[in-house]
């Protein structure tokens, strides 16, 4: 890691105090009267890439939700460096399904790359040349800066979300929820995520990933979460990311594991 870079995690870590990125307590969660979610509960480390993981309806996608407040909460507590989330969403940076996205918004990538910088601006902020050059960085990161003026609704779905990985970069957070980032994209758009994963890493971030391929968790996490509704498991990759566990998980649609080989039966999103 550069000088610089050190000298920047060290910054937020100070900025943020001892307490913990993430802390989750009792979490619960419903669509239509129906248990989603139930009591979920765990804090994270500073500085992992925590891979979360389970099958479809399992409520991983609606526990980032619910965390963020974009969905409402049954019950359950989310502090973020020790404080509600609410206190410190400037720390926080969110790239979502790409499948829940209006792409049709009439609106170029370098605009939406923009809106990651208008937490900086405050209140009645507009973002000006400091704004534009930090966007178009965060757009030449993620191999996308030929394409700033290009309308988003005529991207691809893997230049699309490099264009979201980039609004989450300019937004410069301490911690990312990430949902599905690699879902539907090319080999060299996923390359490109986890190497910026990587890069975040190394610049003490704590990423928070949902993804569904188990080939490539152990390569990819230091930690997993694993969710069925209820937390099934939490711990390191190496720990936790093993037959009996992911069984419990899966249940009978857990098709296979060992570790040369892995593939399930169903890994849609949940």
């Amino acid at each position: 890691m550069s000088e610089a870079k050190v000298k920047s995690a060290a910054t937020a870590r100070e900025r943020e105090g001892a307490a913990p990125p993430l802390t989750i307590r009792g979490l619960s969660a419903a669509y239509q009267k129906k248990p989603v979610l139930r009591g979920v509960s765990f804090t994270v480390t500073e500085g992992e890439l925590i891979g979360v993981i389970g099958p479809n309806g399992a409520g991983k996608s609606t526990m980032m939700k619910a965390a963020l407040g974009l969905i409402p909460r049954l019950g359950g507590e989310v502090l973020v460096y020790g404080k509600p989330y609410k206190q410190q969403r400037k720390l926080v940076g969110y790239v979502p399904q790409r499948e829940s996205v209006d792409w049709d918004f009439p609106t170029n990538a370098l605009d939406v790359v923009m809106m990651g910088r208008y937490g900086h601006l405050g209140l009645f902020g507009r973002p000006g040349a400091k704004e534009r050059t930090i966007a178009m960085e965060c757009l030449a990161k993620v191999g996308m800066a030929d394409f700033a003026s290009r309308q988003i609704s005529q991207l691809s779905g893997g230049q699309q979300q490099r264009v979201f990985l980039a609004r989450a970069l300019a937004q410069d957070a301490s911690l990312y929820f990430m949902d599905e980032p690699f879902a539907g994209v090319d080999a060299a758009t996923e390359k490109a995520i986890i190497t910026l994963l990587q890069e975040l890493k190394q610049q003490g971030k704590t990423v928070i990933v949902v993804h569904h391929d188990l080939a490539t968790v152990e390569e990819y996490f230091d930690s997993v979460l694993l969710l069925n509704v209820e937390l099934v498991a939490y711990g390191k990759t190496k720990e936790v990311f093993n037959q009996q566990l992911l069984q419990r998980t899966y249940g009978g649609r857990l098709a296979f594991l060992d570790r040369n080989s892995l593939s399930k039966t169903d890994s849609a999103e949940g």
